[in-house]
């Protein structure tokens, strides 16, 4: 067997997160207010975030942020996380392509969501904070949130997508066992849930509706929070400890990546793994290829738009400059939970509008068979959202079979699925659907966002 781990040692945790906004040839445009529609100031959002995150979330000038000692003893609990070369994935493709993972399943949480979650966790608490709040889809960010939160002795209530709280029941447990308190959304205990289900009794939620919820008991409950877990810039700047790791153990690996890859939802694994690497191709003019694979369900940068938007349902939140398919978005109940959000990221919005980044959309099938042979091959059963990485780099290791091309391709294995059998179940009974998103759809939604432009 020639499977072989490139770890490094725990000494070798970065000391400060890459913010890439300081390098950008063109800085994003900026994050409005949604009653003035002036730009944000820092300030503006401290009755919502921490302030430390809200600091953090507009800086363009700081190309490094130091991480906080107390939160790298938290991350030397898990990091650094092995970068491994899937030799018998490529065996079994055929491929010359030399393909590594970056396994970020090993985390007490069992995805990359605890690099920011202990971070958000830790300047709520330095600020004397008692509760945070948050919404979740498929659960890694919730039990991400309700293990950091027990770390550092914050109260955490979590608002999780209702699809995703009767699908995966186990996810709750996991929060449940970090003493969380977990609310299926949309829900009766906010004025955002319950006008939805005024609408619609039986709505299924969406991250957006979430988001709606956890924000309005945060700016109504003393001394309380809220916490996201990807699109903020923040979130992806906690995020880059995976790239930063990931060169250090490219270069003893011997080799650099021509294709970096991972799965999108709202872009916090992307920004982790990419970043670091892009600032290369910024920089240094090299040529590196990010792809970054979302689901046909959920198309937000494959067939979006880049325009002004709310982050949320209910328009609590600040305007953000991003693709998106518009907030009234309700997405189809895949498996990838955490990939059904409407909207991308502030920063990878303006770096895809600037062709520094690219996107593929996936059918759910697809994905899952992608995921099986990679458990038969490597032995990690993968999340249903790391299982679109992994779709995505075979198809880029077979492009590489037809020309003869020998290309290195690095992918984030953002999370583990050992709490998503029930999925797995339905893709072996051959009971799984695909759900494309049509044009009609499309433009219903995106009229939601289209009058926010106007």
């Amino acid at each position: 067997m020639k499977q072989k781990k490139f770890i490094l040692p725990e000494s070798e945790i970065p000391t400060a997160w890459f913010n890439i906004q300081a390098i950008m040839p063109n800085k994003p445009l900026p994050i409005l207010h949604p009653g003035t529609r002036q730009p944000l100031k820092a300030e503006d959002l401290y009755p919502i975030f921490c302030e430390e995150c809200s600091n953090q979330e507009l800086d363009t000038t700081n190309e490094w942020i130091p991480i906080p000692e107390e939160v790298r003893q938290q991350y030397a609990a898990y990091r650094c996380t092995p970068l491994v070369r899937a030799y018998e994935l490529e065996e079994a493709l055929g491929t010359p392509a030399h393909i590594y993972f970056k396994n970020e399943s090993v985390s007490p949480a069992g995805s990359h969501k605890l690099n920011s979650a202990l971070a958000q966790a830790y300047y709520a608490k330095k600020q004397g904070i008692t509760n945070i709040t948050t919404e979740t889809g498929a659960g890694q960010w919730g039990g991400a949130l309700s293990y950091a939160a027990k770390k550092f002795g914050i109260d955490c209530a979590v608002y999780m997508v209702k699809a995703s709280y009767n699908q995966k029941p186990y996810r709750r447990s996991i929060m449940q066992c970090f003493d969380a308190a977990i609310t299926p959304s949309p829900s009766m205990s906010t004025r955002a849930g319950k006008d939805i289900l005024t609408i619609n009794p039986n709505d299924q939620g969406s991250l957006g509706t979430a988001i709606s919820e956890a924000i309005e008991l945060a700016v109504s409950t003393p001394n309380c929070k809220y916490t996201l877990g990807s699109v903020l810039n923040h979130v992806c700047l906690h995020q880059t400890v995976i790239g930063l790791e990931a060169e250090k153990q490219m270069e003893l690996a011997g080799e650099y990546p021509d294709i970096v890859i991972a799965c999108f939802g709202g872009g916090s694994n992307f920004s982790g793994i990419a970043y670091p690497f892009m600032r290369h191709n910024i920089q240094e003019g090299k040529k590196t290829r990010f792809i970054a694979a979302e689901p046909s369900s959920c198309p937000k940068l494959t067939r979006g738009k880049f325009e002004y938007d709310f982050g949320d349902e209910a328009g609590l939140t600040p305007l953000l400059p991003m693709y998106t398919i518009g907030h009234t978005f309700k997405p189809a109940t895949i498996h990838a939970g955490g990939l059904r959000y409407h909207g991308a990221g502030v920063i990878m919005s303006q770096l895809m509008k600037d062709g520094f980044m690219e996107a593929i959309d996936l059918d759910q099938t697809e994905t899952f068979k992608a995921g099986v042979l990679f458990a038969r091959t490597e032995g990690i059963i993968p999340a249903p959202e790391s299982c679109h990485a992994i779709a995505a780099t075979i198809r880029e290791a077979l492009k590489c079979k037809e020309t003869g091309e020998q290309k290195t391709i690095l992918f984030n294995l953002s999370g583990h699925g050992f709490v998503d059998m029930s999925a797995y179940d339905q893709y072996f009974s051959g009971e799984m659907s695909n759900y494309v998103l049509t044009d009609e759809e499309l433009a219903k939604y995106q009229a939601s966002a289209d009058a926010l432009n106007q």
